[in-house]
């Protein structure tokens, strides 16, 4: 069992889980950025840390900054709540070069699971039933003749990142190209990476 636990996030989430550290007799360190010293996450935990200015990418997403805080406060593990750097195998990676236990899936399974093209063949390679669509990313000529063999409509999606962002709905050939460049765009600036995979729509 842990004795002190940092919270790599901010609101809701941490409140959640400072209550339930707290309900299991841990300590609660909280993490916020100048903009959050007032927040009812920092005032409920029982240290807190400040990891910078109010953009998210100087302080919560500031993978230095955030384990620092760890390790200053003498933390046995980190909880990532969601959002934020819980999905990022770097900040896993991180935490454990800094002898702090992420409280998470590995940084090995992040970084398949977030790969969709990945992650479809480790769900067919386990046996488990899939919606029909393209094995791997595809260009703009290889999306349009996957959508004829599988039927309008289809449902482009970014091979990377998550949250429903480089993702369209196609509903005719006539709109597959712009679709597709707007999916690539939107999905190289979330997440830099611009390879599309398509599945049918369900």
């Amino acid at each position: 069992m842990f004795s002190r636990v940092l919270i790599a996030n901010r609101g809701e989430v941490a409140v959640r889980v400072i209550r339930t550290l707290h309900d299991l007799g841990i300590e609660a360190v909280a993490i916020y950025s100048t903009a959050d010293a007032e927040s009812l996450h920092v005032r409920m935990a029982d240290r807190a840390v400040c990891v910078g200015p109010p953009p998210a990418t100087q302080s919560y997403l500031n993978i230095a900054s955030v384990v620092a805080a760890g390790e200053t406060t003498r933390c046995d593990a980190v909880h990532p709540g969601w959002g934020f750097l819980a999905e990022n195998a770097a900040f896993v990676r991180a935490c454990e070069d800094n002898d702090l236990v992420f409280i998470g899936p590995s940084a090995e399974t992040m970084e398949q699971m977030g790969d969709k093209v990945e992650a479809k063949a480790a769900m067919a390679g386990a046996g488990m039933p899939l919606i029909p669509g393209t094995e791997h990313a595809v260009r703009p000529d290889e999306a349009r003749a996957a959508a004829n063999d599988l039927g309008y409509p289809v449902l482009l999606k970014a091979s990377a990142g998550g949250g429903g962002r480089g993702m369209r709905l196609v509903e005719s050939p006539e709109q597959l190209e712009d679709v597709f460049q707007g999916a690539s765009a939107e999905a190289n600036a979330a997440f830099d990476q611009v390879k599309v995979e398509m599945i049918e729509n369900p």
